[in-house]
């Protein structure tokens, strides 16, 4: 089951039941948010999938022309934007770690002693998907920024001036809710757009927070329930609306060096991050980089992410944005 969250025809919030044919949306009743809906199921003790589909009325939306009227919002977002923490990690994938390798072998030189990378890497493999009730090794782990980060499907992502480049990483997105008590609970998955500066990045590994300080794009969709365990998409440039670049990229626990439960321990065991009523969206890593087979993306290329098991393709377009030059601090 998929949710999507958009505006009707005159403005006002909408949740969206997406019909089996993907073609359409069935309005929910009594909620105008994914983070209500999420809110309410925790309150009524019920699953989020039954809710929807208690809550979802007979009424067909086209879901397409929702899309091409830039209409649908991101899967998820919280009244405070600040208390959406988007975080996430890196290296848990066989591709990924590949890719960070190659920027170190061509920023360094092929003599270079192993990197920090495939240390931390070869520790997943070995450590990351420890037995039921157990804890595994530590995953790499950063922090992106808050809900004003995200875009939605089809809108921009801005490109700063002061960044050296800018390209996408197709990732799963695991996003949560904290309820009253500081007990997290997963809402569901979303294909993300973990847009990134590998350029920066690639100088040093200590530069890899500032890279990742950049906008990213979710959805169009939330996948409710558990995530499959092999996840196979595409990502792909367009640049004037022909393909520059194209890759199948493997995700899901059967892909990853890391399982979910892993990953989400040692993120939720900081109490900061159990605030009661925060929502969080956690990146679980790229397996594939245009990047690293060596593609300079421009501003105006496209990016489009595409599973099966998320439904609609995410798109989204880059843009430059005007330098704001130095920014200066004043005393109070």
């Amino acid at each position: 089951m998929r949710l999507i969250q958009y505006r009707d025809e005159k403005g006002k919030r909408k949740v969206g039941l997406v019909t089996p044919d993907g073609n359409h949306v069935r309005p929910l009743k009594g909620v105008a948010t994914v983070f209500e809906l999420a809110n309410l199921a925790i309150a009524r003790r019920k699953s989020l999938a039954k809710l929807a589909e208690r809550q979802a009325k007979a009424k067909r939306v086209d879901y397409l022309a929702l899309l091409q009227e830039g209409r649908v919002l991101a899967p998820l977002d919280h009244p405070e934007p600040a208390r959406f923490l988007v975080t996430g990690t890196g290296l848990t994938h066989l591709g990924s770690a590949a890719a960070r390798n190659t920027m170190h072998v061509a920023t360094h030189g092929g003599g270079a002693p192993e990197s920090d990378s495939m240390k931390i890497f070869q520790m997943g493999i070995k450590g990351g998907k420890p037995a039921r009730g157990k804890i595994g090794v530590q995953p790499e782990w950063f922090f992106k920024g808050v809900g004003t980060c995200i875009v939605a499907p089809g809108t921009a992502l801005p490109l700063p001036a002061f960044a050296l480049a800018g390209a996408e990483e197709p990732e799963i997105v695991g996003l949560y809710l904290n309820d009253a008590k500081g007990r997290p609970w997963r809402i569901g998955y979303a294909l993300g757009n973990e847009f990134s500066d590998h350029v920066t990045e690639a100088q040093s590994y200590l530069y890899l927070q500032h890279s990742k300080l950049r906008s990213c794009a979710l959805g169009p969709e939330l996948l409710l329930g558990e995530l499959p365990a092999d996840i196979r998409g595409t990502t792909s440039i367009l640049r004037k609306g022909k393909v520059l670049w194209q890759d199948e990229f493997l995700s899901g626990e059967e892909n990853m060096s890391h399982s979910i439960a892993n990953l989400e321990h040692f993120h939720f065991r900081y109490p900061m991050f159990r605030r009661p009523g925060d929502l969080h969206a956690y990146f679980f890593g790229a397996a594939v980089l245009s990047y690293a087979s060596g593609i300079r993306t421009a501003p105006g290329d496209e990016f489009v992410i595409e599973a099966k098991a998320f439904g609609q393709p995410l798109r989204n377009r880059m843009e430059r944005v005007a330098d704001e030059g130095l920014v200066a601090v004043a005393a109070l």
